[in-house]
């Protein structure tokens, strides 16, 4: 299994699926969109015959720093001062974080560089 979109990239090698964010200007943030492209990713490979272990990986000097700031800063704009946004971006990260989780297969966070807040908890799932 191999795909590429902007920010995550997925590709399959001897068994092994590596799963590779791309967002190293946002030092691979987790925005909405990478928390869905994930979480689609890892519910894709975990059902995958051909893949035995995930690796989840990064470009760029850092593994990921947590969740998107930028998004969340833009979210307080809105009238409820983003707490739709919030509630919204917890449910799915939380999601992602079970699937990694409850999935059968190893998963293994390949982390080369800082990992904090919600990408320590990347790791730590």
């Amino acid at each position: 299994m191999e795909f590429a979109n902007d920010i995550l990239h997925c590709k399959s090698f001897d068994n092994l699926a590596r799963l590779t964010m791309n967002r190293p200007q946002a030092r691979n943030g987790l925005s909405v969109a990478m928390l869905d492209h994930m979480y689609e990713a890892i519910q894709t490979l975990c059902g995958a015959r051909d893949v035995h272990v995930i690796i989840i990986a990064a470009n760029g000097p850092s593994f990921c720093a947590g969740h998107d700031l930028k998004e969340m800063t833009e979210a307080r704009k809105q009238p409820d001062r983003g707490r739709a946004f919030f509630e919204d971006t917890m449910v799915r990260c939380s999601r992602l974080m079970e699937s990694i989780v409850n999935c059968p297969k190893p998963v293994i966070a390949q982390v080369h560089g800082v990992a904090t807040a919600a990408g320590c908890q990347l790791v730590a799932s």
